[in-house]
């Protein structure tokens, strides 16, 4: 498998899509496999393509790169907790430290790059693709604004808000590529099968 750390050639007109990497999802209610790797090598990934804008050329593409964040923030009694009849322990509350983006990535944060779903207490929603920000633009709107043509996607789980994700930005004619090292996951099977069904559907893997 490849690395993280072998980050590749970052295309022109592309930027970095984080799903849920929030503490519940690594320490937290809903602990996932591999969530601690996944972060470092999200960082990781980050920190290659990222330089501060001192030092970065005009057209530099790496030197404003897009990050953008999708976060689960839900309010309490959510429709997708366990003691609201849905399937999952309470997770993401807002207001909590389970809702917040690892200390790892909080830096490159921005406030018009982090956009949030699962808000409406009677929805669930798994794809980031029309997570809002506090503008109330949705990540594609966000994209396209940015003539973004490629996404790098990363983040927690594959099986479920990763995949979810991809499918509707490939549905939109993004070209996604996956960064593998740094997703977390469910289970090792569920975890392959998300991935052969997301190359079937034409997403490239890394």
């Amino acid at each position: 498998m490849s690395s993280v750390s072998e980050t590749p050639e970052i295309r022109e007109n592309s930027a970095l899509v984080v799903v849920d990497m929030l503490y519940d999802f690594i320490d937290g209610s809903m602990a996932y496999l591999g969530a601690k790797e996944a972060v470092r090598q999200a960082a990781s990934f980050i920190d290659k393509v990222t330089v501060s804008a001192e030092t970065a050329g005009e057209n530099d593409i790496y030197g404003q790169y897009p990050i953008l964040f999708v976060c689960d923030r839900h309010p309490a009694g959510h429709c997708s907790f366990q003691g609201s009849g849905g399937q999952w322990p309470d997770h993401c509350v807002e207001g909590t430290r389970g809702s917040a983006v690892h200390e790892m990535l909080a830096p490159y944060m921005s406030e018009e790059f982090v956009f949030y779903k699962g808000c409406d207490k009677d929805k669930e929603q798994y794809s980031g693709y029309e997570g809002l920000n506090k503008a109330g633009q949705s990540v594609g709107e966000i994209l396209d604004i940015l003539d973004i043509d490629t996404v790098y996607l990363c983040g927690i789980a594959t099986e479920f808000c990763v995949k979810a994700t991809a499918m509707d930005l490939k549905s939109a004619g993004k070209e996604v590529i996956l960064l593998k090292d740094a997703l977390a996951y469910v289970s090792e099977e569920g975890h392959g099968k998300a991935l052969t069904e997301m190359k079937k559907s034409g997403i490239l893997m890394f």
